[in-house]
């Protein structure tokens, strides 16, 4: 990656010594098959891993995209015990961010890369892992905003989370720090916020969350409402890591369940034959690109929702597995995930070969919740 100073060339060093997967010159989309075993999961997502890893990134380390990121290495790292990329990480937090989140104290972007702080520190234990999280999110409970929502200027955008994406970004980090220090605090910050969110934003007919109030009156070439893909991935993302972290017999916690029940069956209404997620949720025909920010955070979402019984298995399990051979039809036999949608707050048209840091990151995860799905077919459970 590169970082300033020594750090790149470390990388490039720990890199070097991976050992590569067996068969590694099969081309991924040869591991397509209707049903994935787990070892299947885990080579596709060694492959993307590691094609990212040695690509040139460009990114500022503690930023909302890389912070995406490392929640996916993370998560390979647990399913895979693999002590190359927890190492990854570590040198990573240690060298490139310093354990610090972004510059703006109130900024949900900013708190995003807090997720693998916290997991780290889930693991090692040292205080310093989260010591600037805790810090400021102390002074956050200390001197809370109140402002509107609507998505009008930059403080506003940086004081509130008025747009979806935030709560990914947000929400984890708080429920994180809650299930380390047992402060009750943070998780009570984080749900009041989301429902604050959620009354704003939610659309309650079609059980989908607006980008933010600008588009409240927008409508789509066939007169639908407009709904983004990545932007209610971001919020079925952001379901899934509070909800890991709420306690069970938390009072809120059949709401989020409800919600999380409620946007799965719209959003499997609008899944497309070739598995994948298109831009525009409502307007697909508009939008014919296949799109894998997007596709990656449903296909989490579906796969921990059956793993944890919340969805029902017959319904949802294919419709993981479908996305999942979606998004393997979209990497090359290199590991480079295509097809994801460059940042912006509209879809607009883009190279099909593109490929981002946070569209790996939700393909991460998905694989983590489809080696679980995989192991438990294989054990009969």
């Amino acid at each position: 990656m590169r970082y300033p100073t020594c750090f790149g060339l470390c990388v490039g060093l720990l890199l070097s010594s991976w050992t590569l997967a067996a068969n590694e010159s099969v081309p991924i989309a040869d591991e397509t098959q209707a049903v994935p075993s787990s070892k299947a999961v885990l080579r596709a997502m060694n492959r993307v891993a590691r094609w990212q890893l040695t690509t040139p990134i460009t990114e500022k380390p503690a930023n909302w995209l890389m912070g995406t990121l490392y929640a996916g290495i993370s998560a390979l790292a647990v399913t895979s015990s693999s002590v190359e990329h927890e190492r990854w990480l570590l040198d990573t937090c240690e060298q490139a961010t310093k354990w610090q989140v972004g510059r703006y104290r109130y900024y949900a972007d900013d708190q995003c890369v807090g997720q693998v702080y916290l997991e780290l520190y889930m693991r090692h234990r040292d205080p310093k892992m989260i010591a600037d999280v805790k810090k400021q999110f102390d002074l956050i409970l200390k001197h809370p905003v109140n402002h509107g929502l609507e998505f009008a200027s930059d403080s506003a955008r940086r004081d509130e989370w008025c747009w979806c994406d935030a709560l990914f970004m947000a929400p984890p980090v708080w429920l994180r720090l809650y299930a380390v220090t047992g402060d009750k605090a943070y998780m009570d910050f984080a749900v009041e916020r989301w429902w604050k969110t959620s009354d704003y934003l939610y659309d309650k007919e079609e059980r989908l969350y607006f980008r933010d109030n600008t588009y409240f009156k927008e409508r789509e070439a066939n007169g639908r409402k407009v709904f983004w893909s990545r932007g209610n991935g971001w919020v079925m993302g952001g379901l899934v890591r509070v909800m890991q972290y709420l306690p069970k017999d938390h009072p809120s916690r059949p709401r989020f369940e409800q919600q999380f029940r409620e946007m799965a069956e719209a959003l499997l209404a609008c899944q497309q034959g070739d598995g994948l997620w298109r831009s525009s949720l409502l307007d697909p025909s508009h939008y014919l690109i296949p799109e894998t920010s997007g596709t990656g955070f449903y296909c989490y979402a579906f796969a921990w929702g059956v793993n944890e019984g919340i969805l029902p298995r017959e319904k949802y399990e294919p419709a993981a597995v479908k996305a999942w051979q979606g998004l393997l039809s979209c990497v090359t036999p290199q590991g480079k995930l295509t097809h994801a949608q460059p940042v912006g707050a509209d879809p607009k048209k883009f190279d099909p070969q593109n490929s981002e840091v946070f569209a790996v990151g939700a393909f991460l995860l998905a694989g983590s919740e489809m080696f679980k799905l995989a192991e438990q077919r294989e054990s009969g459970r």
